[in-house]
């Protein structure tokens, strides 16, 4: 796992190995670019951020940047110091966690991010046909499975929409565990397919998660979807974006804009794309779109203060 503030020595060791020129940096080397990511499986995040961040440095040597460096941390506080001390000049992240590297940071959205070749995607709340849960208010009294307290979709989200019913949630250490009668039990369970198990085995009462999850055969099987209903869908919002430090060097900044407009139109970053979470392509936000992520912190911080 990371320590905060450091990479692995196995990142360490395979940027070295890989790409020989990679190699650990300052945060101070000006010829460095550094992205970051909140990752709880940095083997499964480091395969996807290396080819992009490869791909992007290629195209900035002229700008005197030689080489990449990839940080991981736990948690969204430690991805924002970094952003703030100016150790990771761009971030790609999901619009609760780049609302908050935002306000505590200053970190500025840069462009939308078609994540698994969506713009847009939305929470849907879930349950057995044949169990006891139709709509949110049954849910008192009942345990919902989320995903991890950093997800937009599947913690923050489904969490708000449950508040503003009036419903007050409370975390469980374990699906086993009974809640107040009066509140609302939830348990996170770090993976999209256990969520799913959890309803369809009975073990807790409903699930939440985005609408592209409801669609994935790998996150909710098809044999578990026939069993479950929908019970109630939220609001839309942006995918995903990338994020730059507010003090980024503005060649540097938009020379990125421009590799990653342009990357849809490159045969050669075909492969990149695919590999950057099947990213479709990236286009800009006007001032009010990035003022709606921005705005996201309030939700953030009503269910963090109401917990």
């Amino acid at each position: 796992m990371f320590a905060p503030g450091k990479t692995t020595l196995l990142l360490v060791l395979s940027l070295f190995w890989l790409m020989p020129a990679w190699v650990v940096a300052s945060s101070s080397d000006p010829h460095t670019l550094v992205i970051g990511k909140i990752s709880h499986n940095p083997k499964k995040h480091y395969r996807y951020l290396k080819p992009m961040l490869i791909y992007a440095v290629d195209k900035m040597r002229d700008l005197g940047i030689r080489r990449g460096k990839i940080r991981m941390v736990k948690s969204k506080e430690q991805l924002a110091d970094l952003v703030a001390r100016g150790e990771v000049d761009w971030v790609t992240e999901t619009p609760i966690a780049a609302a908050y590297l935002h306000e505590m940071s200053g970190a500025e959205i840069l462009l939308r991010k078609w994540k698994k070749g969506m713009p847009e995607y939305h929470t849907v709340f879930f349950s057995r046909t044949d169990g006891p849960v139709k709509r949110l208010e049954d849910l008192k009294g009942k345990i919902i499975a989320l995903e991890d307290p950093a997800s937009t979709t599947a913690y923050y989200l489904p969490l708000n929409a449950i508040l503003q019913k009036g419903m007050m949630p409370v975390r469980l250490k374990s699906f086993r565990e009974k809640p107040p009668p009066d509140k609302v039990g939830f348990v996170f369970v770090r993976e999209e397919i256990n969520i799913a198990t959890l309803v369809h085995k009975g073990l807790v009462e409903a699930g939440a998660f985005s609408n592209l999850d409801w669609s994935k055969d790998d996150h909710l099987p098809s044999q578990y979807r026939r069993e479950f209903s929908i019970i109630q869908r939220l609001p839309s919002v942006i995918r995903a974006v990338e994020l730059v430090r507010r003090d980024l060097d503005p060649a540097v900044r938009e020379r990125l804009e421009e590799i990653l407009l342009k990357a849809e139109d490159d045969p050669k970053a075909a492969a990149v794309l695919n590999a950057y979470q099947k990213t479709r392509r990236f286009d800009k936000l006007s001032r009010d779109q990035k003022q709606s992520i921005y705005d996201m912190y309030a939700i953030m911080e009503f269910v963090d203060q109401s917990l």
